[in-house]
This record gives structure tokens, C-alpha cells and sequence, in this order.
């Protein structure tokens, strides 16, 4: 289905063509004047100088081709040389209707359909999540579910940090405390047990305790670093504590993701491409790409049109070790020869972009990635508390995730039952606070630009007024609750159907819903889930207008009637499709 603004420049640029201009000419765009016009077109200034004529002479020429249009309600050519329109109700109508019995509003889907991986997320295990894992998880949730909206194969990977020094320095600092444990038994021959050793609260304690000793103990550090060699070396017994640690760690993980309402398809880590890094080595070096430089093997991705120094992407270090750069590469080579992505984005932190500059030119260079493949890197900025720095705790360390979510959902319930609805039982308030609590979390979160730093304001983020997640779900809920009583009152709403605006809110309200179409093609193609939180935001408030100003469930016409449900039943469904999109749902009341 085209674009309501396709339709409506095939008009206009049939005008230009018509009067005799070029119709490229006649590119239309939204109104930044609502109080003139609602669309509009500047083509007349540009084509002042090809066509020697006063623009305002070229727009009202073309304006004259425009009088007897179906399209438009009013045109106007206005000095210096704007053309000033406004649809007909007409017009408008039947276009929204044709949205509301379309397959995803009338969405094109794509001629080709991508396969595309996005890597988000990231957490290292046995370490807890903290408040800087959540925009990751948060923005790489929404640009899924946006690529996959618009009619991809999307896969997500968490790209665990699941092999290095940490995991020798947990194996160290295990040995330690518990040296019985068959696993450091190098004559056991048996099957090893199947519980872990260890609880999660434990390794959360264990690991941080390793870390800390490994900077003032120098004979510990090298334990933990041979005990890192033994395990990637197959030792059977680190081998399995290893897995222990994964399993215990994974399902705690996927215990707080799911409290996001993050998923992902592939729970892969650094460790599942450890045996590709030696014949990505040898590959490097057979095809010329890797040179030794002091004693690392690094491969030149520097360019000609650089601007700035642009350093080598370093293969391996001087002792032999590898770095996140030759895990990260030999990933893409795995990505490509089992998924063979058209695209793989990246959303990290955007103080990483040049690393992931170096890795994406290493990768092109070496044809580790294929020539079509592209590579993206979509960086967010710092989620900061209100002192403007980066959010931490009262006591200044790192807030966990599982903490700041725990302490958002109590506020919202105690909110909530403080309200006048005491009929509503403990469970349905409950699970009622968690919704409108992730919607004021992920709403505040994704109503910035990714690229932007921002400020965690919860009290802000938790608000039912202004440009918050609450706003848009207390707007969905009041929809609702009329939609129930329409029915209540003996009316069908498989039977109803849209009619010409009756005031001026019905029609704004009507021109956002046909807006939803370039708006999730935009979010998509720029990575910009914000987008969908600012078209979320004005329809929001263009329905609120119409509820103020319109006798909805009073209106003695009932065909009149109708048209206003059929107007709010579109409307339920595009604010829910989008808060989808963002990862979060409406309750039934607030």
C-alpha cells in the first residue's frame, strides 16, 4: 500500500507536469505550520531559477491545475512561492479505512527479505546485570522487533563474555575454598556431578572477590591465568566447572531478561568460536593480510581519506593471546558461513565505535565478511542519574538491574494501590505495576535518541502526564474501558465502520493514523526506535483532543457513533502495535 504522501505528491508533481514544469518539482511534505496548511510544497522556489519565473507565479499556475483535484479540500499558493494544502475528509477516509483493513496498516513488506543478526546485550557471566546493561538490551530489543515488523528474519544473539581471564580467576578462587571438588582431581576418570557447586549468589560473590585479589597478588594472578590455559586448553574437570558456571549463570540471566521483556535466539559467547581462532590465524597470515608488529600480529585497516589515525586491528598479542578484536572476527566468520546475514548490527556503547571501525574494516579487508554483508554499528549513549553522571547507587557503586527494576515495580504498586480502585485483587495490581513499570523504564529509555546520553529520571519516566510510558498506556486503557462500554451499551464492534471526520481533532486525529506507514519505514531504516515514541506521543494526545472535544459514547446519531468507535478501535490497535514494537504491553485498567 503507498504512502499517503506518495499519493499526495503523485497529485501534486501530476500538476507541475500538467501546468508545464518538471514534476519532480512537486515534492510534498507534512506542514511545519499546522495552522496554515497540512502539507505543503516549495518546488515552485526551486524551479524559479531553471524557469526564470517568480516562484509564486509557478505556484499559483500549478495551484490553477489543482482546483478540481479530489485530493485536496484547499490549495493555495502563498509568497514567496509555498503551495499550501489541505486534504479532503474524503480523500483521507478512505485511505485510513484502507489502512485498517490492511495486513500491518498497509506496510509494504520487502522484495527481498533480509536475514539480519543483531548482537545486544553482551553481560559477561557469573557477574550480576547492572543498570549498564539495560539500554543494550533495551534499544537491540526494539530494532528486532522493528526489522521484523517490517518483514525480516531477525535473529538475536547475546553474545556472551564467557571465556578469558574471569573464568580462570573463578576456577582459582574456587580451588581455593573448596580443594576437595573432584573437578581439580586429575586422575578422575567418572562422570562429574550434575548440580553445580555453587549457587548464583555465590559466584555473583565469588567472582568480584578473584578480581579483587588478582590486582594486589601476584602469585594468585598467575594461578588464575594458568587455571584460564588449563580450561581452554580442554582440561576435563575446568572444562566442566566451566559449563557449571554457564548453566547457573544463563538462567539467571534469562530470569531478568524476561522481566525486560528481552529475548534472544541465540545464547552464544566468545567461548563457541575459540577453536575457529587458529584457522582464522593461519588464514591471515597465508593471504598476506597479518604482519607482525612489536611482536603482535596485526592486520593494517587504515585508508587513504582517513582524517584521523585509524590504528591496526590487532590479531593477537605479543605473547600469543588473543583479544576481543580476534573473537569478535572469528564470530563474523561463523555468522557468515551459518547464518549468511545480509546485515549484522551491533548495539554497544558508542564509546566503542572506533574498536568496531577497526573490526568492520578488518573484516572487509580480509573478506571475512562477505562483500554484500553489511556491518553496523548502532551506538547509545550514557544513561545518567540526575547529577548528569553515570547512574549508580546511593552508596556509589554500580546499581544491579534486578535492584533498579525491583525498586521502579514497588514504587508504581504502591502508586497504584493508592488509588481509589480498591476492588482490584493483589495479583492484578501487582502485575499491573510491573506493566506500567516497564513501560515508564523502556518509554524513557527509547524516547531518546539511542546516540544521546540521557537522564534516568524515575520519578519523571513514572508520570501518567506529559511525554512518558504511563501517558501512553493510561490513553490505551481509557480507549479500552469506552470500547467495553459501547458494548456494554448493545453495540458491535465487528459491525462498525469509519465515516468523514465530524470536527477538526477527528481529522488530526485521522491524519496521524495515516502517518504510521513512512514513520515505522523511517525507525527502521535509521535504527531509531525514538521515533516511534515521538509518533506515539502525538497520537496520543490527537486522540486525547478528540476525546475532549467529542461526544463519543453520548452521540445521539448512532452511525455517527460508530464512526467514532471504528476511529478509536484503529487507533487502539496502532498504539498497540507500537508499544510492541518498543517491548512493553497495556494493562486492562490504571
Amino acid at each position: 500500500m503507498e504512502k499517503i504522501l506518495d499519493l499526495i505528491a503523485k497529485e501534486v508533481k501530476a500538476a507541475f507536469d500538467a501546468a508545464g514544469y518538471d514534476q519532480e518539482l512537486g515534492r510534498v511534505t507534512v506542514s511545519n505550520r499546522p495552522d496554515l496548511c497540512e502539507y505543503q510544497c516549495n518546488g515552485a522556489m526551486a524551479g524559479a531559477k531553471k524557469y526564470k519565473k517568480a516562484p509564486l507565479m509557478i505556484a499559483e499556475d500549478v495551484a490553477a491545475q489543482l482546483k478540481d483535484s479530489r485530493v485536496f479540500s484547499h490549495v493555495e499558493a502563498a509568497a514567496p512561492g509555498f503551495l499550501n494544502l489541505k486534504v479532503t475528509e474524503a480523500f483521507l477516509t478512505g485511505y485510513v479505512s484502507k489502512m485498517s483493513g490492511s495486513e500491518k496498516f498497509g506496510v509494504a513488506l520487502p522484495e527481498h527479505k533480509k536475514t539480519i543478526i543483531i548482537d545486544y546485550g553482551g553481560p559477561n557471566v557469573a557477574k550480576p546485570l547492572h543498570v549498564g546493561h539495560l539500554r543494550s538490551a533495551i534499544i537491540g530489543e526494539s530494532v528486532k522487533r522493528i526489522a521484523r515488523y517490517m518483514g525480516h528474519r531477525v535473529i538475536g544473539d547475546i553474545h556472551l563474555g564467557d571465556w578469558g581471564l574471569q573464568m580462570g580467576l573463578i576456577i582459582t578462587e574456587l580451588k581455593e575454598r573448596q580443594p576437595q571438588l573432584v573437578y581439580f582431581d586429575e586422575n578422575y576418570k567418572g562422570e562429574y556431578p550434575q548440580e553445580a557447586p555453587f549457587t548464583i549468589a555465590e559466584l555473583e560473590e565469588i567472582y568480584p572477590t578473584a578480581s579483587s585479589r588478582s590486582k594486589t597478588d601476584e602469585a594468585y594472578k598467575e594461578k588464575a591465568m594458568e587455571a584460564t590455559y588449563r580450561l581452554q586448553s580442554g582440561v576435563r574437570g575446568y572444562r566442566a566447572l566451566w559449563q557449571h558456571i554457564i548453566a547457573v549463570s544463563v538462567a539467571d540471566l534469562k530470569k531478568n531478561y524476561e522481566r525486560l521483556h528481552v529475548e534472544f535466539d541465540l545464547w552464544k559467547g566468545e567461548s563457541d568460536v575459540h577453536d575457529r581462532i587458529p584457522g582464522m590465524v593461519a588464514y591471515l597470515k597465508e593471504q598476506g593480510y597479518a604482519h607482525e608488529s612489536d611482536g603482535a600480529l596485526v592486520v593494517d585497516v587504515k585508508e587513504e581519506t582517513d582524517t584521523k589515525e585509524i590504528p591496526p586491528c590487532m590479531i593477537l598479542k605479543s605473547d600469543g593471546a588473543s583479544l576481543y578484536n580476534t573473537t569478535d572476527l572469528a564470530t563474523i566468520m561463523e555468522r557468515m558461513e551459518e547464518q549468511k546475514p545480509d546485515e549484522i548490527i551491533y548495539v554497544v556503547d558508542k564509546r566503542q565505535e572506533l574498536y568496531f571501525e577497526q573490526v568492520f574494516r578488518c573484516a572487509r579487508k580480509t573478506k571475512l565478511a562477505g562483500a554484500e554483508t553489511k556491518l553496523r554499528f548502532l551506538g547509545f549513549g550514557t544513561m545518567n542519574g540526575k547529577d548528569g553522571r553515570p547512574f549508580k547507587t546511593r552508596e556509589g557503586g554500580v546499581m544491579r538491574l534486578e535492584t533498579l527494576i525491583g525498586d521502579i515495580n514497588e514504587g508504581m504498586y504502591q502508586r497504584i494501590r493508592a488509588g481509589e480502585n480498591t476492588e482490584v485483587s493483589e495479583e492484578e495490581v501487582r502485575r499491573t505495576a510491573e506493566q506500567v513499570a516497564l513501560a515508564a523504564v523502556k518509554y524513557g529509555d527509547l524516547s531518546n535518541q539511542a546516540s544521546k546520553d540521557y537522564i534516568f529520571d524515575v520519578e519523571k519516566f513514572s508520570s501518567s502526564e506529559g511525554d512518558t510510558g504511563p501517558y501512553i498506556l493510561y490513553t490505551l486503557v481509557r480507549i479500552k474501558s469506552i470500547l467495553r462500554k459501547y458494548e456494554q451499551q448493545g453495540g458491535d464492534l465487528a459491525t462498525v465502520s469509519l465515516r468523514e471526520a465530524g470536527n477538526a481533532s477527528e481529522k488530526e486525529l485521522m491524519m496521524e493514523l495515516a502517518g504510521f506507514q513512512a514513520m515505522i519505514e523511517s525507525a527502521y531504516e535509521e535504527l531509531a526506535p525514538h521515533k516511534i515514541c515521538a509518533y506515539l506521543y502525538n497520537l496520543a494526545n490527537a486522540f486525547n483532543r478528540v476525546y475532549h472535544s467529542t461526544m463519543i459514547l453520548t452521540e445521539a446519531d448512532e452511525e455517527k457513533k460508530a464512526g467514532l468507535i471504528a476511529l478509536l478501535m484503529l487507533t487502539k490497535d496502532m498504539l498497540e502495535t507500537c508499544i510492541d514494537l518498543l517491548g512493553f504491553s497495556a494493562p486492562e485498567w490504571m
